[in-house]
């Protein structure tokens, strides 16, 4: 085999969308080798010539200029035009790694996933913690989970703003759970409440599944500190991953002459940034033509259970002013108020 024929394909990358995430996307794209950074396409032209500078790239003034000059791209718009964008893109015959959430709607992914399909593209979408070292780590411990605790919580940022929490913050956990665990969806039980903005910013979860594993979900973006953990409990172990240390551990039960012993084990993830995992991975896809880790069916999947969390919640704020409703005309104290307002 010649040298020539051993070469590795330079696989030729854009980003539309260079917010600060989006930026991150270029800067590692313009470091990975066997990627050539050709472009970068954002709604504000300055912003995009800005960047095409500070990473020696050409400034793409509209998403067509990409046809031909491009194999891949990612995605890091806000969510309502990520549809209309990456179906463009995937139309064009350029593989796409769409930002989580895949879309606004199911409809919306549905013709994304379709799009995909329907050119031979590679769709990828953006959860990002599936390549986490911590939740590698930890899978590799997963049997059968029995029950799931979930805290993510941010102060308040004004990123992201245009969905809820749950679509924000609470789907990197939805995602990871869903991946861990075999079973539909049986229950869901939801409460939220906007704070700071006119969205849902903090909210609760229960979920009980078919195989009767249940999961609580907590998510906030209106906290005093950042908490990014995940626990599991399954026969006879307990497993933890804080996501942003990076680290994990298991506790087995074993039994004893004298008793029940506890076995504790550090699972020692190997720590890397996990964007550059996720676009190392998604650049190999590219290159070989492999199914992503994280494809658009996953990334409907998580979405479709974000939208019926976002359901329930809707129905317990209506019970719940059904309720102060109930208590306002009911309530004796009520009525003396209204009385001393006659007066």
């Amino acid at each position: 085999m010649s040298e020539s024929q051993t070469l590795v394909k330079t696989i030729r990358v854009a980003v539309a969308g260079v917010g600060r995430f989006g930026e991150n996307h270029a800067r590692i794209y313009s470091e990975l080798p066997g990627v050539e950074l050709v472009g970068i396409f954002d709604a504000d032209e300055e912003r995009a010539r800005e960047m095409a500078a500070k990473y020696q790239c050409q400034s793409f003034a509209r998403l067509q200029d990409m046809k031909g000059q491009v194999d891949a791209a990612t995605v890091s718009v806000p969510t309502q035009s990520h549809s209309a964008i990456a179906v463009e893109l995937l139309e064009s015959g350029i593989d796409v790694l769409v930002e989580k959430p895949l879309a606004s709607s199911l409809a919306e992914a549905d013709e994304m996933v379709a799009a995909a399909s329907g050119h031979n593209r590679i769709l990828q979408v953006g959860h990002l913690e599936r390549f986490n070292p911590a939740v590698a780590a930890a899978r590799t411990v997963a049997r059968v989970p029995l029950f799931f605790e979930a805290h993510r919580l941010s102060p308040f940022s004004p990123r992201s703003l245009d969905v809820d929490v749950v679509l924000d913050l609470m789907i990197h956990d939805l995602d990871i759970v869903l991946s861990l665990i075999d079973s539909e969806v049986k229950e869901i039980r939801a409460v939220g409440l906007p704070v700071l903005t006119s969205k849902i910013d903090i909210a609760n979860v229960r979920i009980e599944f078919a195989n009767a594993c249940v999961a609580n979900f907590t998510a906030s973006r209106v906290s005093t500190e950042r908490v990014r953990k995940l626990r599991w409990f399954q026969a006879s172990e307990y497993v933890s991953l804080d996501y942003d240390r990076q680290d994990a551990f298991a506790i087995a039960v074993r039994m004893t002459e004298q008793g029940p012993s506890l076995e504790p084990r550090q699972l020692h993830p190997v720590k890397q940034e996990p964007l550059r995992a996720q676009l190392e991975a998604f650049i190999q896809s590219v290159r070989t033509r492999k199914n992503p880790q994280v494809d658009g069916n996953h990334g409907r999947r998580a979405l479709h259970l974000a939208h019926l969390i976002l359901s329930e919640i809707t129905l317990h704020g209506d019970r719940l002013m059904q309720a102060q409703d109930s208590f306002s005309m009911d309530h004796p104290l009520s009525a003396s108020a209204g009385l001393m307002a006659g007066k």
